[in-house]
């Protein structure tokens, strides 16, 4: 029997010349891990485990501090995440407006759920508290794009234009 977590962060190979350059930008500066931190993220989309086992040997601080600042601050990901994120607004005015709707058509659309990716690496979805428009409810968000008044429809129109887009 295993005493390995339920589940395990995969170990991937990684190129990590990007994430030392980042470490040697705030190697000497007071507080850096959390702008290290975020520039690796900024730099690969998450933070891979092998960028955690290097920062905590740069920067001398054990690799549980540094899980433990990843896991506590929502902005950071252990896993690759979408080139597009699609965020749909669950709260008070977009629930009574019908957002239900629309996070169920996105999950029919682009075929995964709540805090999924979706294998080829196009899509990640999440459901959200508040996307501070209310006046525009239901509201969804792709990457930076702010969509309101959401219908079903509006859902069909904006996956076949991401799907045309470029990955990179």
């Amino acid at each position: 029997m295993s005493n390995a977590p339920a589940e395990e962060i995969p170990t991937e190979e990684i190129d990590l010349a990007a994430a030392n350059h980042i470490i040697d930008k705030y190697l000497n500066l007071p507080g850096n891990l959390m702008p290290v931190l975020q520039g690796i993220q900024d730099k690969y989309g998450y933070v891979p485990k092998p960028t955690i086992d290097l920062v905590a040997e740069r920067l001398n601080v054990y690799p549980s501090q540094i899980f433990g600042v990843l896991t506590f601050y929502a902005q950071f990901h252990l896993k690759p995440r979408g080139r597009f994120i699609i965020r749909v607004c669950v709260g008070t005015a977009c629930h009574v407006q019908g957002a239900e709707r629309i996070v169920e058509t996105f999950f029919d659309k682009v075929g995964i759920g709540h805090a999924e990716t979706t294998p080829d690496l196009r899509y990640t979805f999440e459901k959200v508290a508040c996307l501070g428009a209310c006046g525009m409810a239901p509201l969804a968000m792709v990457n930076d794009d702010t969509f309101g008044k959401m219908t079903v429809q509006k859902v069909e129109e904006i996956v076949a234009e991401y799907n045309q887009r470029p990955m990179k």
